[in-house]
């Protein structure tokens, strides 16, 4: 979406400017150096309006890398204490044809850094950074007996629990172990220190307790879109035993959640491999780069991260549970999808305490659950206009049907009663759908029949998952008979048809599955297959994979019945009588539909709120659903709850979605007739056509004579609007106002 892309670049520091002594140091210096990838940034192409993300050079990184190839010696002998044995001195030695136990050379795994996620401008939302871990490092001892081991590197571990304010807990075998076997590399422990942090900190370190510097993940937005992005864990913990070939030099990170677990193969990235030779003083004598690392791919996500926090702020402000989702109807582009409570995803890095995990797990809010789409919850009234189209479609009813609908109705033994507890009247589909009148559906859902219009929500995607990666979405539920016999031992009555002709019963849905039925609603002939990645890039901003918009299903719809039903939920917003009016835009025609359900066990009397649909009325480009969740025995409505969250998200970006929603100039074919002038559109507005009603028997009928239904007059509330200011009927009547009552 060329028109909605912004340019922004964001870096990812993928290189350490240590100055440590280790020699390990110097192999993640060089090995970053060498793949050049001392920052990874990532912009936007104007041509393609996708995040390129691209790798560029730093010289000044790349000098300060080189300098670390000398190291100096990893223990210091000038800051040995008094009782401490130094370690062997020399550079190397000239070989021996006799045996020598201490020297060693080693193949080591360098594992690359994981590539990013970002969002559809480039925006990070999971990086790679370079941070440091407190480490013993160990050097060649005359005196290696276990005791004199065991008692230097208890001395470093006190000193990192004072230093660091941690408690690192390591026996006085797993100390003698590691001397005996790997004494070459670093025993780190997971604490991160920073880089700001690990200027003040070096200073204070005791010779051979060093910070020794890994690859971390790092999610620079938090709570932002963590369900859906996820977190990664360690691959496994580092050796204890003797040095093999190919061990890591630190531990690999892999994706355990979300994007990072579906995409983990992608942004991996290639180990690259190092080559020691250590003397038998313990003293580096060679090292070479075998195969330099190659960074993992970038995931480019469809969702904006602007929208995606305004979205998670106004969930923050009107519910404490609830989910809202965004899709652009012409691509089927996921631009957000929210759902709170959250969790920080930076409380996973580089591992989550139990106490933390307890705390989460145990939450009554379960913010480890991704309402959006792992959640299934009754659709309640915003089903509606499936039951509607489907009965157009068909021929059951037709655009000025009218349907005597009372307050309550019988069917079998038991009463089926409206929501506002009053009776609506004889009322066409347009008003049904925007006074949410339930009688009116279940009398037409009987009328249509099960099969019709729960085959029409199929296609919209009601019953089966989106396609979309993400980890444990719900496929929602929508019956059939066999499925009524299996589970309720009956096969599908009236009374069951009546409860799902207004979208509640056994039929569950996602916000996600919601708001892409409102897309494909929207379009009336398809729907579009959704997108949550737009492409796959290689470091080098190479694509890899790429997706276009796809249809996914044919609707077979009747487009006449589309236009009557986006009339009727235009009705829901604009019209005084509507039950949406606190979701209305003030710069574009918003059509929606409210919901509120029961939902849940029957002694908690605990109710949803919904509000869905799609903007604008001619020409729709966005779809959306607002979920709100409410508490036990909260009294809530989809219009008091809901739908201000919809106009609050909305407002928010007005300049920007203004100019999204401009159609296209069309072309204009004007006749050069006599008497009339021919003009460019640039010369100012096209004229006006005058529209006449035209008869289907007797042609052009004359004004006052439309022997149709008047049609209703839409009418605001008292605030921004006067019954004087109506216009007059065809009769010169001012038409009865209809009072606002909200569902």
């Amino acid at each position: 979406m060329a028109t909605h892309d912004r340019k922004h670049i964001s870096k990812a520091v993928l290189v350490t400017r240590s100055s440590l002594a280790a020699c390990l140091t110097v192999a993640i210096c060089l090995a970053v150096k060498s793949t050049s990838i001392c920052y990874l940034s990532a912009q936007t192409n104007e041509t393609s309006g996708v995040a390129d993300i691209v790798a560029e050079s730093a010289d000044l990184a790349q000098q300060e890398a080189i300098a670390l190839v000398t190291p100096t010696d990893p223990v210091d002998s000038l800051a040995l204490l008094d009782n401490e044995a130094p370690p062997v001195n020399g550079f190397g030695i000239e070989g021996s044809v006799t045996g020598r136990k201490d020297a060693r050379t080693m193949g080591l795994a360098i594992p690359a850094p994981r590539g990013q996620i970002t969002d559809r401008h480039g925006e990070p939302f999971a990086q790679t950074k370079v941070v440091y871990y407190p480490a013993i490092k160990f050097g060649q001892f005359e005196k290696a007996d276990r005791d004199y081991v065991v008692e230097w590197g208890r001395k470093r571990v006190e000193q990192a629990n004072e230093v660091f304010g941690i408690e690192w807990r390591v026996s006085d075998e797993a100390l003698w172990q590691h001397y005996r076997h790997r004494r070459w590399l670093a025993m780190p422990v997971s604490h991160v220190v920073d880089d700001e942090r690990k200027k003040e900190y070096e200073g204070e370190l005791m010779n051979g307790l060093i910070l020794h510097p890994v690859y971390l993940r790092h999610y620079p937005h938090g709570k932002s879109a963590s369900h859906i992005i996820g977190y990664t864990g360690s691959a496994g913990k580092l050796e204890k035993g003797p040095i093999n070939y190919g061990d890591p030099i630190f531990e690999r990170a892999e994706g355990r959640a979300g994007l990072e677990k579906i995409f983990n193969k992608e942004l991996s990235g290639k180990d690259g491999l190092l080559r020691e030779d250590y003397d038998v003083d313990g003293s580096l004598v060679y090292k070479k780069y075998e195969k330099r690392p190659v960074p993992g791919g970038n995931v480019v996500t469809t969702l904006d991260l602007a929208w995606q926090n305004q979205a998670e702020a106004v969930l923050e402000k009107y519910c404490e549970r609830g989910a809202f989702v965004v899709i652009d109807i012409h691509t089927g582009d996921v631009m957000t999808m929210a759902s709170r409570p959250s969790f920080d995803l930076n409380d996973f890095i580089p591992f989550i305490s139990n106490e933390k995990y307890k705390e989460l797990r145990e939450d009554p809010g379960k913010p480890l659950f991704g309402r959006a789409f792992q959640g299934g919850y009754p659709p309640a009234s915003t089903f509606k206009p499936v039951v509607a189209v489907t009965a157009l479609t068909n021929g059951e009813v037709h655009e000025f049907s009218l349907i005597d609908c009372p307050e309550k109705i019988k069917i079998g033994k038991h009463w089926f009663h409206n929501w506002s507890k009053e009776p609506e009247g004889f009322i066409d589909v347009k008003r049904a759908i925007a006074r949410s009148c339930n009688p009116w559906f279940y009398q037409v859902g009987i009328q249509t029949g099960p099969s019709a219009f729960l085959s029409v929500a199929r296609r919209l995607g009601f019953g089966s998952k989106t396609g979309l990666p993400l980890v444990g979405e719900t496929r929602g539920l929508v019956p059939t008979n066999e499925w009524m016999v299996k589970n309720h031992n009956r096969r599908m009555m009236d009374g069951d048809t009546a409860n799902l002709s207004i979208g509640q019963g056994v039929m569950l849905a996602s916000p996600l599955q919601v708001a892409q039925g409102m897309a494909g609603l929207a379009n009336g002939g398809a729907m579009p297959k959704l997108q949550l990645v737009k492409q796959v890039q290689s470091v080098n901003g190479r694509v890899l994979v790429s997706n276009e918009p796809e249809r996914r299903n044919f609707l077979n719809l009747d487009p006449n019945a589309v236009g009557v039903v986006h009339e009727g939920m235009m009705q829901v917003v604009n019209a005084g009588y509507g039950t949406g009016q606190r979701a209305r835009l003030s710069y574009t025609v918003l059509c929606g539909k409210t919901g509120t359900a029961q939902w849940g066990p029957e002694s908690k009397e605990q109710r949803l709120a919904w509000f869905a649909g799609f903007f604008p009325l001619e020409n729709p480009r966005y779809a959306f659903a607002a979920l709100y969740e409410g508490k036990p025995g909260e009294k809530l409505s989809g219009g008091r709850k809901a739908a201000p969250m919809v106009s609050s998200f909305f407002e928010h970006f007005k300049k920007e979605i203004k100019k999204s929603i401009i159609p296209p100039p069309r072309a204009m074919v004007i006749e050069d007739e006599e008497g009339f002038e021919v003009r460019s559109l640039d010369d100012g507005p096209a004229p006006r056509a005058i529209p006449l009603d035209e008869d289907e028997d007797a042609g052009i009928v004359p004004a006052g004579e439309d022997p149709r239904p008047l049609r209703a007059i839409p009418v605001e509330d008292d605030e921004a609007f006067f019954i004087d200011e109506v216009p007059l009927n065809n009769s010169g009547q001012k038409p009865l106002r209809a009072v606002p009552v909200e569902e």
